[in-house]
């Protein structure tokens, strides 16, 4: 038999104690009936303490979340998860700016987020409410080493902000119709729908842009990297890009363009003449809007498998291993 000193036996018991708190409170549940521990997403995020180091589940039960979430910079290791894009979604109406107006702001590093739709409703009303399409974010992510799974993120204008840092997008899907997916991340998008909707606006913008990559320096590792995604849409033309920044960089692999691309697949913007420094490139692409024979002179080729396999291979996100240290 042991014999514990009265302070260590203390010890002891505390230990236990807090052991058993953080298990408990590792999983807090969001739902609307109140049946969780929390009725809002953005509540469960609150609770959270600062500078939290170890993974918290945040579980959302099925249900529309009229709410704006943002998630701050000193909240890392967060897993939101919803009951799957179908059944859990967060909706807000906001055209404010690119940086107020987003219904979803992913602002710390390491972050995962499953199984939830984003949809910013302000230029997407049942017929037309404004003269004008603006700015209308979806969502915005800001940190490094941020994942997305079976997450849907819808809008018509500036859809997704894939702001800045690496991050992992699997089995989702994002609509819109205006440089819906723009930033300066170091982003894969595998086996993702993209779907191109001008909803009620597709007789005033006949033509959208899926991308807005937004490199700015030839050293710089950033690209947007589609890999086996389906290239889709209901109404309109789309280019495949135009060059936010004066480096941009796209490529898409092995995926399945619509007839919805337009033959010159990439735009220039405010970059012509100086079009040797952009580059966009496709590689083994498939369908009736993959056809490159009439792309821009410029559009760049692979050289050699090796090129291309320098971004299609998860090492060009993920060079220390934190994909698999994902919690499940």
């Amino acid at each position: 038999m042991h014999h514990y000193q009265p302070f260590s036996y203390f010890l002891l018991l505390l230990l236990l104690f807090f052991s058993n708190v953080c298990r408990a409170n590792s999983t807090v549940i969001v739902d609307q009936s109140g049946k969780g521990n929390f009725t809002n997403i953005q509540s469960a995020i609150d609770h959270i303490p600062i500078n939290n180091a170890a993974w918290i589940h945040i579980q959302i039960s099925p249900g529309k979340y009229r709410e704006k979430i943002t998630i701050p910079h000193n909240k890392p290791y967060i897993f939101l998860e919803g009951a799957g894009s179908k059944s859990t979604s967060v909706e807000w109406s906001d055209h404010d700016s690119t940086v107020t107006s987003a219904t979803f702001s992913c602002i710390p590093d390491n972050i995962l987020v499953k199984g939830i739709t984003f949809k910013n409703t302000y230029d997407v009303p049942i017929g037309i409410a404004q003269n004008q399409v603006t700015q209308a974010l979806a969502a915005r992510i800001y940190g490094d080493k941020s994942a997305f799974y079976d997450c849907a993120f819808t809008g018509l204008q500036d859809t997704l902000w894939d702001v800045q840092g690496r991050h992992y997008f699997k089995d989702c899907y994002i609509q819109g119709a205006i440089d819906f997916i723009f930033g300066s991340g170091q982003s894969i998008y595998e086996q993702c729908e993209i779907h191109l909707s001008m909803g009620a606006y597709a007789e005033q913008y006949r033509t959208g842009y899926i991308t807005a990559q937004a490199r700015n320096f030839s050293t710089d590792p950033s690209a947007f990297v589609f890999k086996t995604c389906n290239i889709t849409g209901t109404n309109g033309k789309a280019y495949l890009g135009r060059a936010y920044g004066g480096y941009s960089r796209v490529i898409f692999a092995d995926s399945t363009l619509s007839n919805m691309i337009v033959p010159e697949g990439w735009d220039a913007w405010s970059y012509v003449h100086k079009e040797e420094n952009i580059e966009y490139f496709e590689a083994g692409c498939s369908g009736a809007g993959a056809d490159t024979s009439k792309r821009v002179p410029w559009e760049k080729k692979f050289n050699n498998p090796a090129d291309l396999n320098r971004f299609v291979n998860i090492s060009f996100i993920d060079q220390e291993g934190w994909i698999s240290k994902l919690p499940n």
